[in-house]
């Protein structure tokens, strides 16, 4: 099924273009939050600290969203926490020069940025045909590679008419914009997760404080992501460091960068074109294998026109496999757990990407090519690690589907009560 036919399904354009408005913020925010600080006259310590701020609290922030929207639904959580999320970007907005008040506007607006990536993908099973959802996934993954352009260019845009503060404001309310979109949405109102673990015909879950995490192959999978956003870390700062090292490259870093999201886009277009017979934890171990292949050309360090080329060819891989990831996440989840699993998949590929970036930081300005060695290790490593776990993937996935077929059956004789709960709702329930 294409990918014009998923687009023309009900509601779909809404809640995409929702949730790519409402996720710019996360796009613009280390920018923005780097140009306001520096504009104030405050050092590069203080920006390093704030923007760390911001992004260990979205670390944290990104699960717990998850569990509580597993817990009471979407529209509540959503519109909240993008309330809260809102006040954190004003507050950097209006202290950029106060320290402490910085750095608790960003912790502010990372903790409550509002979860609607898990949020979509716990939606599109109920919104697109089953024939459609592998394209959707992937329609979903290349959707994102907009926003690792759109937000720096939006943010550098405004700051150049306006200011950075500017910037600040503008990430509030396109945030509050798509979170009201999407949480206003039929789709997003009906949802719920499914009573599928513990009593049924209560229609509470009891999932237990591990939530997702006691899936062991749900567990492996997230550690190999970790290794793959350390892979992306550790690349941001290669190309930073390699456009430094020769000035003549056009737009920088920056179209480096441009490059690689390209390519991601086209690489999740054409995953998604494929009609895939593999098991779908089959596929993501290769396709983590193949985006390993694909930053090996980094290592060469070549001229910078042919760095353009291995930059592209880095950016085929990241978005395909996250496409899979999405789908075998969907799988492994225990039911009633499936928005707090895709946060956690958030939360540890950004992790990973800290630390990228982190260690490449450490070893880029000895050497570019050591930089690389550091970007191509953390994908390696997470396809190894995907490669050695492909049957705890498989039997994990296998467990669920049959406990949720299984709860679906007893589900199906709870009575009356049930059935017209789930009538309410007005969706079927859905456990990813």
């Amino acid at each position: 099924m294409g990918y014009l036919t998923v687009l023309r399904s009900p509601q779909v354009a809404r809640l995409l273009l929702g949730t790519l408005t409402g996720r710019l913020p996360a796009g613009m925010t280390v920018v923005a939050v780097a140009l306001a600080l520096h504009a104030a006259g405050a050092p590069y310590s203080q920006i390093g600290l704030t923007t760390a701020a911001y992004a260990i609290a979205a670390a944290i922030g990104g699960p717990v969203l998850g569990r509580a929207v597993d817990r009471v639904g979407q529209p509540r959580v959503l519109l909240a926490s993008a309330a809260v999320a809102a006040c954190g970007y004003a507050v950097l907005a209006m202290a950029p020069r106060d320290p402490a008040a910085a750095m608790a506007g960003a912790a502010l607006a990372g903790l409550a940025m509002p979860p609607l990536e898990p949020c979509l993908r716990s939606l599109w099973p109920d919104i697109v045909a089953p024939d459609a959802l592998e394209t959707a996934y992937a329609l979903d993954s290349a959707s994102q590679q907009v926003l690792y352009v759109a937000g720096p260019l939006l943010v550098a845009g405004v700051a150049a008419v306006s200011s950075p503060a500017a910037a600040l404001w503008l990430a509030a309310g396109l945030g509050l914009l798509g979170t009201l979109a999407v949480a206003t949405s039929g789709p997003a109102r009906a949802w719920r997760a499914p009573a599928l673990t513990g009593d049924g015909a209560s229609g509470k879950v009891r999932s237990g404080w591990l939530g997702p995490l006691r899936s062991p192959g749900l567990v492996l999978l997230l550690l190999a992501f970790a290794g793959t956003g350390w892979s992306v870390g550790a690349q941001n700062i290669l190309f930073v460091a390699y456009a430094q090292a020769h000035p003549g490259i056009p737009g920088g870093a920056g179209a480096l960068l441009a490059l690689a999201a390209l390519a991601g886009l086209l690489g999740a277009l054409g995953y998604g074109a494929i009609r895939w017979s593999a098991p779908t934890a089959t596929r993501t171990w290769a396709l983590a294998g193949a985006m390993a292949l694909c930053y090996l050309p980094l290592l060469l360090v070549p001229g910078p026109g042919a760095m353009g080329v291995a930059a592209f060819v880095s950016g085929l891989g990241l978005a395909p496999l996250l496409a899979a990831a999405f789908v075998l996440i969907a799988e492994l989840a225990p039911a009633g757990t499936t928005t707090e699993a895709f946060a956690w998949l958030v939360t540890l590929f950004a992790t990973g990407n800290a630390l990228g970036s982190a260690v490449s930081g450490a070893v880029v300005s000895d050497s570019l090519r050591g930089a690389a060695g550091v970007a191509v290790g953390g994908i390696t490593a997470g396809a190894l690690l995907l490669l050695a776990a492909r049957r705890v993937l498989a039997a994990s996935a296998e467990a669920e589907a049959e406990a949720e077929a299984k709860s679906a059956g007893v589900g199906a004789g709870a009575g009356v009560g049930a059935e017209a709960e789930v009538g309410a709702a007005g969706t079927p329930a859905h456990a990813g």
